[in-house]
């Protein structure tokens, strides 16, 4: 039997990824398609390379796309990492009319939403009771928060104040990178940081995604916070999954 197929673009701060998605299990059909996020990342420069991804996959189906932002009733009203004149931007219509779709055929979710709907829809259904907070360390630091799986879209636990800073200016993977910190070392960040967030929200569980979720191993096993830890089972994927899955289904915050 074919897989109902589906399609996702994730747009992040370094890059703009796409891929045709297996609605049934999650996985990637075929090979994604990465190209580095546009500088100034304007509306029209970002609406320019996802019209490229789609192009490349003959994709003429419902489209979902993430972004690093709040985004509610397809506008964004935030800007993390990309430009700040998206920050009032009708993302839908935008896209829309890019991709020559209807408006309902766009669907706009903020980044990490988008991780957690497909680690709740295709990941551990061990990891789906409770109250789950899903942050992704990539550029910045995006959260979901979902109370027995049911999303409650939009929040910025990557903005919380840790020790006088923004939470993702000292923990985010990328300062990891930029400041060569090694894996104890940047560790000891992500430990303090979700140590701040337990205990304003007493998850019964975090579940970390973005790309660093792949070596896991190195890092996870550190982290001394008393709230469970596991790592993202679609990894860095799952936002590509949840957005495809979000368009496919008519979701959007």
């Amino acid at each position: 039997m074919a897989a109902t197929r589906g399609f996702g673009i994730d747009v992040g701060g370094s890059g703009i990824k796409g891929a045709l998605v297996d609605l049934d299990t999650g996985e990637f059909i075929g090979d994604r398609l990465r190209i580095d996020t546009p500088q100034p990342a304007t509306p029209g420069a970002v609406a320019d390379v996802v019209g490229e991804i789609v192009r490349h996959f003959d994709w003429d189906g419902p489209v979902g796309v993430t972004l690093p932002a709040v985004v509610k009733q397809g506008v964004a009203h935030t800007a993390a990492n990309i430009d700040p004149s998206w920050i009032g931007t009708d993302a839908d219509a935008l896209f829309a009319k890019r991709l020559g779709r209807s408006r309902d055929d766009v669907a706009m979710l903020n980044d990490a939403d988008a991780a957690g709907l497909a680690e709740m829809r295709f990941g551990d259904p061990a990891v789906r009771s409770g109250v789950v907070a899903l942050l992704t360390f990539g550029t910045g630091i995006g959260s979901a928060l979902f109370d027995d799986g049911k999303l409650m879209p939009n929040t910025e636990f990557g903005h919380i104040e840790v020790d006088g800073h923004d939470g993702e200016t000292r923990a985010a993977a990328s300062v990891k990178d930029r400041e060569e910190l090694s894996y104890p070392e940047w560790a000891a960040r992500v430990d303090r940081y979700l140590t701040v967030l337990e205990n304003l929200i007493w998850p019964d569980r975090f579940i970390v995604g973005g790309g660093v979720s792949k070596k896991a191993e190195k890092w996870v096993p550190l982290l001394t916070n008393r709230t469970p830890v596991v790592a993202a089972s679609l990894q860095n994927n799952a936002g590509i999954a949840g957005a495809a899955a979000a368009a496919a289904e008519g979701i959007e915050p």
